[in-house]
């Protein structure tokens, strides 16, 4: 029998430390340009900062945590799958949730990762603008993202 993925809303404060391991293991496979120190300096702040800013959706298979979507207003500000679950569908279900139940239409994506830059262009997003930093002021450019038509997704 074929697990089934769910999509629900996060279970609040007592499921963040899950949700921050899913967070670093897909930042240790998808975010090389990260340096050491960034990427420790982020992840100091996820629970206490970050987790609570968004309304978190959560992805289960059987039970148990691999993907999570936080969405601010109409901005998608993360989409992290468990590195061990990459590739099976869990952030396209992820992002269809958010774009469908909370009218997500932006998204920013790290220029150097760009592997999730495609992802967000086939799902129908295109660039409308640059950063040369993160929201943080780090030397890491953002590209701003749009939903172009939500009907051309695949």
């Amino acid at each position: 029998m074929k697990a089934q993925l769910r999509i629900r809303p996060t279970a609040g404060p007592s499921e963040y430390p899950a949700l921050a391991a899913i967070w670093r293991s897909s930042v240790d496979a998808t975010h090389d340009f990260l340096a050491d120190a960034d990427r420790d300096a982020i992840e100091a702040r996820l629970q206490s900062d970050y987790f609570p800013a968004v309304t978190l959706s959560v992805a289960e298979i059987d039970g148990r945590p691999v993907g999570f979507a936080g969405v601010h207003d109409t901005s998608l500000e993360m989409l992290f799958v468990d590195a061990t679950h990459r590739g099976g569908g869990i952030g396209t279900a992820l992002l269809a949730h958010a774009i469908d139940t909370q009218g997500v239409t932006t998204v920013d994506v790290n220029e150097q990762n760009v592997l999730a830059a495609g992802f967000y262009a086939r799902q129908g997003f295109v660039v409308v603008g640059r950063s040369e930093t993160d929201e943080a002021g780090r030397p890491y450019p953002l590209l701003h993202l749009r939903l172009s038509d939500p009907a051309s997704r695949d």
